[in-house]
Order: structure tokens, then sequence, then C-alpha cells
């Protein structure tokens, strides 16, 4: 167990220095590209692109049933039907690559040219950008066993490693599209596409190279296709759910305002990406933990994974999106030269949906070990699904853009209460009552103390610089300090001993 626990303290670390990587050029170079290519253009990109994110419900399925089912074998230590599970996962990847392809050559591509509200003049541009999206969809469909391996085998550092590479080819991307004369709109489509295609083949290459399951033997083995298509079938209805209610947002902005609010919306997605990134990363570093220990049978072990995953997770989450939530009209004036209308509000919004979404996630990933999940799936995705119906009737009223974030928060608390009970189902030695008292209790105190002392810190002060750097002192402060101060006694020596470690050393 403290061996588990030093490994996954690693990988989060290598995550956690990936994802500083990642956001830093991230929220540059969103910057960079909103005022190249203007509110409209960025808008049409978001929104072009999220057709063909539309169909990747499908991929999004089987990368669930890919990884989870990678990790079982090994915790299992079972060789071969690890080398079946890989080749086998492979084959439905090239299968779902095709029917991606043929979804959105037809429908993606008639509902482009007949649904969206695109000027008549960046039409050509648009045509671009969405088979760019296309081709760009079919390489990550592709590459998802490939990283699902890595992943299975702990090997975080890779990640960390390929992202030095992936952030140089980013700020690549904005130096070319700052002195390149070509559409701004179908180059920066096109080289984000190449760098799609440089990290595949280099994440393919170190597999190959690494593990040996990775070597592709062609075969339709029923005894692991079967059990695998059955969990991403019931898993596809949850993921298609997500995505439409993602996506569908995106286009009913579009529909009823025009695509300046889908510009607003783009950069809601850029951060909510940028600080759910952190808590993804953590999640990843724990998920292969949680499969092997369910797979082995140590079920306390599960257990106690759950519990300090969740809490942690949301209390890290907290330090990062206080102070954005409180000073984001300052932050967004910041980063980007012009903030589109509607963008603080959802913004703030967002940040506040992730915090009920990440202790989903961690419920959902405890049910995706079990291979139970037709229940979690058919519960979160009609709860999910139902944003559209709600928005758009809404929207037919002159409802508020804000009213589809408002409905995603009411709605992932709604699924993740649930959840909790699925899980207690398939899980019976899981305690709800101690999860709600120790995990979400504790969490929701916090959050208010926190709240509460940083917001009455900033009403004191003149919005700028100085009242920012206050408002992350203050707030990271209150939560490291109520934090340590919920923790039981054998926490409280264990983190004294190790700090004490390091300071030594």
């Amino acid at each position: 167990m403290q061996e588990n626990n030093k490994r996954i303290a690693k990988n989060t670390l290598m995550l956690y220095i990936r994802m500083l990587l990642s956001m830093g050029v991230g929220l540059y170079t969103s910057r960079v590209v909103l005022s190249v290519l203007g509110v409209e253009d960025f808008g049409i990109y978001g929104v072009v692109g999220g057709i063909v994110a539309m169909f990747g419900f499908l991929n999004a399925s089987m990368s669930g049933a890919t990884s989870r089912f990678l990790t079982f074998a090994l915790g299992k230590n079972d060789k071969m039907n690890l080398q079946k599970t890989f080749s086998s996962a492979l084959t439905i990847h090239f299968l779902i690559a095709i029917i991606i392809l043929i979804l959105a050559e037809t429908i993606g591509l008639w509902f482009l040219e007949n649904k969206l509200v695109i000027p008549e003049y960046r039409m050509v541009a648009a045509r671009w950008v969405y088979q760019f999206s296309i081709l760009n969809s079919i390489i990550l469909i592709t590459q998802v066993p490939y990283n699902s391996t890595i992943i299975a085998h702990e090997r975080m550092n890779v990640y960390a490693y390929v992202e030095i590479l992936n952030v140089c080819l980013k700020l690549g991307i904005v130096y070319l599209l700052v002195i390149g004369n070509f559409d701004k709109l179908i180059l920066y489509s096109a080289l984000i596409l190449f760098v799609s295609i440089s990290i595949a083949i280099i994440y393919g290459l170190y597999c190959l190279k690494h593990f040996e399951e990775s070597k592709y033997k062609f075969g339709w083995d029923k005894k692991t296709i079967c059990p695998m298509l059955s969990f991403s079938g019931w898993d596809l209805y949850g993921n298609m759910s997500t995505i439409a209610r993602t996506q569908g947002v995106n286009m009913l902005l579009n529909m009823f305002f025009g695509p300046v609010l889908n510009a607003a919306n783009g950069v809601a997605v850029q951060v909510q990406g940028a600080i759910m990134s952190f808590a993804g990363n953590i999640i990843t570093a724990v998920r292969p933990q949680i499969v092997k220990s369910y797979a082995a049978g140590d079920y306390q072990y599960t257990i106690k994974l759950i519990f300090t995953a969740a809490k942690y997770i949301y209390l890290l989450l907290l330090v990062l999106s206080l102070p954005l939530i409180l000073e984001m009209d300052f932050v967004l004036n910041l980063w980007l030269k012009n903030v589109p209308n509607y963008a603080v509000s959802f913004c703030r919004l967002t940040l506040i949906f992730n915090f009920f979404a990440t202790l989903s996630l961690v419920i959902v990933c405890v049910i995706h070990a079990t291979g139970k999940i037709k229940l979690v799936s058919l519960i979160n995705g009609t709860i999910y699904l139902s944003v559209i119906p709600v928005s758009y009737i809404a929207f037919r009223f002159n409802a508020s853009p804000e009213l589809p974030y408002i409905c995603n928060i009411l709605f992932v608390f709604i699924g993740m209460s649930l959840n909790i009970f699925v899980l207690k189902r398939y899980l019976p030695e899981f305690s709800i009552r101690d999860f709600v008292l120790k995990v979400f209790g504790v969490c929701a105190m916090i959050s208010l103390i926190a709240f509460g002392i940083s917001y009455g810190v900033m009403l004191g002060m003149a919005e700028g610089f100085v009242r920012f750097c206050t408002t992350v002192a203050v707030s990271s402060f209150t939560v490291t300090v109520v934090t340590y101060a919920t923790m039981d006694k054998q926490t409280k020596q264990q983190l004294k001993t190790k700090i004490q470690r390091w300071t030594n050393w």
C-alpha cells in the first residue's frame, strides 16, 4: 500500500507538471488565437469543430472500456488477455474511426451547410475547418489504445515529456499564425492537425518499443471483444448524453444568439479545460490503482482511495478555482484583449459546475472498475441530456444565455447524488453516510469558510492586480488551514513526518 501511494504521488506530480505546461501555453495561445482570428472566426472554429466532437461519443465509450479492461488485465496479471485486449481495442477503434468518418461526411456536413449560422463569406473557411477537424478526430480515435496502455502501466512521466514537445509545437503554431499570410482560420486548423499527428506517432512508437502487448495482431476474439462492446455499449448512452449536452448548448447558443456567444462559450471551455485538467490528472493517476485493487479483491483499499481522491481533488480544485470565481472579470480582461459578452458569467458558472462533476467522476471511476455500468449510464445520461430540451424551450421564451449553465450545475449535483447510491449497491462495503459527512460535508464547509473570508477581504479593496494577488493568497491560506484542522490525528502526524523529512533533506 505504501509503495502504491508513492507511485500515485509520483504520477500525480508528473501529470501536474504536464498540466502546468499545458495550462500556461494554452492560456497564452488562446489569447493570441482569439486576437489574431477575431471573435467571429474564433466562434466559428469552436462551433464547427463541435459538430465532429458530437460524433466523438462513440470513441469516448470505447476509451473508457479500453482503459478499464487493460488495467483490469494488469491487475489480474494476465499477459495473454492483456495482448488480446489491446489488439481487440485497436480493431474496434479502427471501425469507430470509419463510422465517425461516414457520419461526419453525411449528417454532420448537412448540419454545417443548412443549420449553423455562419456568414456566407466565411463558409469556405468553415468547410476547411470541418474537414481538418474530421481528420484530427480520426487520429485521436486510433491513438486511444496506445494512450490507455501507457496509463494502465502508470508511465505518467511519458506524458510529461511528450507534453514539452506539444507545448513547443503549439508555440510554433502561434508564431506561424501571426506571421502567416494565408487565411488565419484555415491555417490554424491545419496546424492543429499536424500537431495531433506528430503526438500520435510518438505515443505509438513508445508503446511498440516498451510494451509487448501493443504489437497489433489482427483477429476477432469474441471472448475479449464482446465484454468490451457490452461495457462500451452501456457507456455509450452516458457519453453520448454528455457530448450532446456540451455541444448541444453550443449549437443552441449559435442558433439563438449567433457566433459571438459561441466565442464566449469557447472562452469558458478553455478555462474549464485548464482547471479540470488538474482534477483529471489526479484521477488519471488514481484510476489504475482503483481498478487494480478492485480486481485483486482489496475493497478496503479501494474505498480508502475513493475517500482520499474525492476529498483532496475537490480541495485542490477549490484552491485553483475560488480566486478565479471571485476575480473572473479582472482575470479575463488581463488575459484577453477583447472579452466576449457573457464570458465572465459563463466561466464562473462552469467553474462551480466543476466541483460537483469532479466528485461524480471519482464515484463513476469506481463503478467502472466493477464493470456494472448499465444503471449509472442510464441515470446520468438521461439527466445530462435533459439540459438540451429545457434550454431550447427556455430560449424560445427569451431566457438568459446563462440558463443552460445553471441547469448543468443542478443536474450534475443530482447525478452525483444518485451515483453514490449506485456505488453502494455494487460495493456494499462503501458507506454513504461516511462519504456524505467526511467528504461532501467537509468540502462544503471549507468552501463556505474560504469564500466568506476571501469575499470579505475583496470588499475592502479596489479591483486590480494587488487585490487579485491578495485574494489568491487569502483563499489558498484559508483552504490550507481549514483543511489541516479537519484532518484526523493520524493524517496530521503523517503530514508532519513528511514535512520533517523534506526539511532535513
